[in-house]
């Protein structure tokens, strides 16, 4: 299903002002304009991009912004796959976030090309508020994870703003998804997630589980 959220997604010109000029102020914006979103952000990066050996699936990757940080970080058979369904995104990833150990692939996020307790980690970040029927994906990105593996999404999350009459519906016809507080927590419950641990900034939520061993 076609919104306009997901077809400025495909445009290559905001494919490549999407990392530079749209994801800050975007960020910023989700935290009512403090740094607390672009702090929290900071601080996970850098979990995600330590020294290793994992196998890592971000889910809806964009330009790679995510993508190509964790590959620099990895080492030895360590490596990363971006997926997403944007032909422009991907094209843009390739151009400024290529690596080594990062691979690009357009995928159905519904319907991962990977088997079975494939990855030490699976990712979705700023991203999942924009695909169509977002919480299948989730239950994609629990099936191709390996036993103990990390799960880890940033997305959107009912607050003040979003709360405001209106602004939901408005989201809405944009193709812009605002989720309860508890849909992703409950999703990856059903899922069997353990662990889960959830940070709501403004209309933000950072949520983290792992798979069960």
């Amino acid at each position: 299903m076609s919104t306009p959220a997901s077809r400025l997604m495909g445009n290559p010109l905001f494919s490549r002002i999407y990392q530079d000029i749209w994801r800050p102020v975007f960020t910023r914006a989700f935290s009512h304009g403090s740094t607390e979103t672009a702090d929290y952000d900071k601080a996970l990066r850098a979990y995600l991009s330590r020294p290793g050996e994992r196998l890592v699936l971000d889910v809806a990757c964009g330009p790679g912004n995510y993508t190509g940080q964790i590959a620099d970080g990895l080492t030895g058979d360590g490596r990363v796959i971006g997926v997403d369904f944007s032909s422009a995104m991907l094209r843009t990833a390739l151009a400024t976030n290529r690596s080594p150990r990062a691979a690009y692939l357009r995928a159905d996020a519904h319907v991962l090309p990977f088997p079975d307790n494939t990855f030490d980690q699976t990712l979705c970040l700023a991203a999942l508020y924009l695909i169509p029927d977002p919480l299948p994906v989730l239950d994609e990105m629990v099936r191709v994870a390996a036993p103990g593996a990390e799960i880890v999404v940033f997305t959107s999350a009912a607050g003040p703003v979003s709360s405001i009459p209106g602004v939901g519906l408005f989201a809405r016809i944009g193709g812009f998804r605002i989720f309860g507080v508890d849909e992703i927590i409950d999703r990856l419950h059903r899922n069997g997630v353990r662990h889960v641990e959830q940070s709501l900034i403004g209309e933000g939520q950072y949520v983290l589980g792992s798979k069960p061993d």
